[in-house]
């Protein structure tokens, strides 16, 4: 049976939790939803207060914690890592990402009898941000679809659902989170879209400026392309998991 494991990553974002929480658990009838991972990634506020609140009150809650600031594909891999659900559904801990969406990222998977679907990707319309950040997501996005043809407008968007079997082949890299439709097709996996509503950020601030992004976003695509071009697929990685479900990690 399959069932849905959300992942949260987290850096000082105690004003946004509470709220968050009841907006997931409010969807969870329209799922089979497993558990809630919030991965706290060193906050230094009271994020770990908040969570450990949060984590008595609710069984379905579990909480990851790093000692070291590990940046937010970090917080995801060892979201999925702690995971138990088969798929995982993950979105960003600022509020901005609607929960309301989960349940059309998850329902394909769900529905999935091909076995080689393991992504699903939201893409946003009506993105509350600044004009600057949003010109400068789309001249990213456009850049990098033009050179992974991922297929994919808005790879920035923090809403995704995905196998976690997967996933957990996938390489590991600071940024990877940015790149999944690209690294799964890599793999040889089929993906698809969603489009999703976006919101304005519930409490606090950007944790990184356009800047900052596009700095290590040049670094990150030229890695990726090398992947890309480097990877050698004897099989599709669905037929290879198929005979391997038992040797993936479960914490």
């Amino acid at each position: 049976m399959q069932n849905v494991s959300i992942v949260v990553p987290v850096h000082n974002e105690a004003d946004n939790i509470a709220t968050l929480v009841a907006e997931i658990l409010e969807t969870g009838a329209a799922y089979p939803l497993h558990e809630i991972i919030f991965v706290d990634d060193a906050s230094t506020d009271h994020t770990q207060d908040v969570l450990n609140t949060l984590e008595a009150q609710e069984p379905r809650i579990v909480v990851v914690t790093h000692p070291h600031v590990g940046g937010q594909s970090a917080a995801i891999h060892s979201g999925v890592l702690r995971a138990t659900g088969t798929i995982i559904a993950m979105l960003d801990g600022d509020g901005q990402n609607p929960p309301f969406e989960l349940p059309k990222l998850v329902a394909p998977l769900l529905a999935d009898t091909s076995g080689n679907l393991a992504l699903v990707a939201g893409q946003r319309v009506g993105r509350r941000d600044t004009l600057s950040k949003r010109l400068a997501s789309q001249f990213a996005n456009k850049l990098r679809s033009a050179l992974l043809k991922d297929g994919t407008r808005d790879t920035g968007c923090g809403l995704k659902a995905f196998r976690r079997d997967a996933f957990l082949v996938l390489p590991v890299f600071n940024h990877m989170h940015r790149y999944l439709p690209a690294l799964f097709i890599r793999d040889g996996w089929d993906i698809t879209h969603v489009d999703v509503s976006h919101r304005e950020r519930g409490a606090g601030r950007s944790k990184y400026n356009n800047f900052q992004r596009g700095l290590v976003g040049i670094f990150d695509l030229i890695g990726v392309s090398w992947l890309i071009r480097r990877r050698k697929r004897v099989n599709k990685m669905s037929e290879v998991l198929r005979h391997n479900t038992g040797n993936l990690p479960h914490v």
